[in-house]
């Protein structure tokens, strides 16, 4: 990734884009489909993969942990990559290993689960911010079926002592978080366990952790073939430039996105604000009319994934409110993403208003929006989500672009793609 200027400006578009990109590969496809090829049988390629800062810690941990990685460039987009592992069969090489996993809660949960496997003693740790977010549910029931872990009470870091997991049944509640679910599905088979899932609330009840969308993913990729696996790319990456052709018109086309994916941005176009003129609205009956705009309810939990900060921005450009709710897992991610989000939009002049599980953002009037320096948090989504306002409002800068590597090293490049 090239050095950035700090804070980074953000140019309006001076005419609608009309061009064809690539996105990198979905980070969590990619984190999924390393662990199913280290547990693999043989050597399996994993085409497309995303190469950030998130998944480039897991390649460095599975390294560490004995299998053998290798990583050729992608033809196609060059924050991809095409990644070969030899798996050992549900069997971990090293007898010890300390593994980094930086703020990457996929690679924290997902290799808590994988060295319970192996025979030996394993360190794993993170960065400042990780070491704050949850991993108690899963270290209880790693402990409950043969591991000793060691922890900062129920967070990294941890010193695991494994010998191997005891088969059995472990039932998951679905006010779990859907890594902690995820992280036992992708062991489940080397470690014979038998994996149900509690319906303590009914699903439109929930809305803190539990995520079924990422659960789906996860139970999808345990049926197919890693040996010669394609990885799609990130619909949370392309969001970002659908919401540009929302904002700015013209039109962005995404090369090699598949048709369907169980990936939860993928709906993203689906809760885009109408933008219907005056002339348009007298269409309708008078009973429409009166009560018009309505407030579109979007549901994290349900709808969308990470876009949903992206839907946000959007709606200062549609017709109606937009109410995110059912999204306080955003709280305990690289910020409190519900906070951060309200106090930018606010700071570039935005009516936005903060709930205890979402945000509700309205519709701007014309000359309402200003410029102003963002701050992300260190959290790449909310660099490249307000990147996009900056392509429509003038003056608005980016504080720490560089934090974008975590999932999207060349983020601004493809920005500017938009301008040829």
């Amino acid at each position: 990734m090239k050095p950035l200027p700090d804070p980074y400006p953000i140019e309006p578009l001076a005419k609608p884009p009309n061009c064809t990109i690539t996105v990198p590969g979905s980070k969590s496809i990619t984190n999924r489909a390393l662990i199913l090829a280290a547990l693999a049988k043989g050597k399996c390629t994993l085409r497309g993969a995303l190469w950030a800062d998130d998944t480039q810690v897991m390649v460095d941990s599975l390294q560490k942990l004995g299998f053998e990685v290798t990583v050729e460039p992608d033809p196609n987009e060059e924050c991809n990559r095409t990644i070969t592992v030899v798996g050992h069969n549900g069997e971990i090489p090293a007898k010890k290993a300390e593994l980094y996993v930086g703020n990457a809660g996929t690679a924290a949960r997902f290799l808590t689960a994988l060295v319970c496997l192996g025979h030996g003693e394993y360190t794993i740790r993170g960065d400042p911010r990780m070491h704050e977010r949850p991993m108690k549910e899963l270290f209880d029931v790693l402990i409950q079926q043969g591991a000793a872990i060691e922890s900062n009470a129920g967070s990294l870091p941890a010193r695991i002592n494994a010998n191997g997991l005891r088969e059995g049944k472990v039932v998951i509640s679905n006010v779990s978080t859907s890594q902690f679910a995820s992280a036992l599905e992708l062991i489940s088979r080397p470690a014979r366990l038998k994996i149900s899932f509690k319906l303590e609330k009914q699903l439109e009840e929930l809305g803190e952790q539990f995520e079924p969308q990422y659960v789906f993913m996860t139970h999808d990729m345990l049926a197919h073939d890693m040996s010669n696996y394609f990885i799609a790319p990130d619909a949370s990456s392309t969001s970002y430039f659908w919401a540009v052709e929302f904002i700015c018109g013209g039109h962005i086309s995404v090369a090699a996105m598949p048709e369907f994916s169980l990936q939860p941005d993928f709906n993203f176009r689906t809760y885009l604000p109408t933008q219907l003129s005056a002339e348009e609205l007298q269409g309708f009956s008078p009973e429409v009319r009166q009560r018009w705009p309505q407030t579109i309810q979007v549901s994290r939990f349900l709808n969308l994934g990470d876009s949903v900060l992206t839907l946000g921005i959007c709606a200062l450009f549609g017709d109606q409110p937009i109410q995110i709710n059912q999204a306080s897992r955003l709280r305990l991610q690289e910020t409190d993403r519900l906070k951060a989000m309200v106090t930018e939009l606010q700071r570039v002049g935005a009516k936005a208003e903060e709930h205890e599980d979402g945000f509700t953002v309205w519709p701007a009037k014309p000359g309402q929006l200003h410029g102003a320096d963002i701050e992300t948090y260190n959290d790449h989504r909310m660099a490249m989500c307000f990147s996009v306002l900056g392509l429509k409002v003038p003056g608005i800068r980016i504080k720490n672009p560089q934090c974008v590597s975590k999932t999207f090293p060349n983020f601004f490049e493809k920005l500017e793609q938009l301008r040829q």
